[in-house]
């Protein structure tokens, strides 16, 4: 028994050490389960992670959960379709200064866009926009984060554009 207990403190420590040398603990609403195991797997048990060169952000209609896709803003008729960012230093600021674009050497974990980043005008209701999610593809895919919104946004028929301005979309890994 005693040597079970010190495996298994052992290998707590070591996924705490892993995980905090690349950038901390995760938020529960933050990164889905989704994007959890591939950490998992790729930290500690040495498999590809397999990010994508390009993020395809997404909104949502519901709040976010660790299990589920979410409620995407519907396509049909509505002009809204996700928003391609390059995953690369100009387009995320690093950890230590929101509008860096060097390499995270921060404390707080959190990165945010450093430039505005905005949907098509919509064509009709999109609902009560709730959650924002990074995902890996335009259509289908699979959803990494998923961040609520401190404020619903009600896209409420023709004519609205919803935009984050620099700074004001973040995602903090460490809590």
């Amino acid at each position: 028994m005693p040597l079970i207990r010190t495996i298994r403190t052992t290998l707590q420590a070591l996924l705490l050490a892993a995980m905090l040398a690349f950038g901390g603990l995760a938020q529960a609403a933050a990164l889905t389960d989704y994007a959890e195991n591939k950490s998992l797997d790729a930290l500690i048990r040495g498999q590809s992670l397999g990010a994508p060169a390009t993020w395809y952000l997404a909104l949502y209609t519901d709040t976010c959960s660790d299990a589920g896709s979410g409620t995407e803003v519907s396509t049909s008729g509505t002009g809204y379709g996700r928003q391609a960012v390059t995953a690369s230093l100009a387009n995320w600021a690093g950890s230590q200064s929101a509008g860096s674009t060097s390499a995270s050497s921060g404390t707080g974990g959190t990165t945010s866009n450093n430039g505005t980043i905005a949907w098509s005008t919509s064509t009709a209701s999109w609902g009560n926009v709730q959650s924002a999610g990074w995902t890996d593809a335009s259509t289908a895919g699979n959803r990494w984060i998923c961040i609520n919104l401190t404020a619903a946004l009600n896209v409420t028929g023709a004519g609205f554009t919803v935009s984050f301005p620099a700074a004001a979309l973040t995602f903090q890994i460490d809590n």
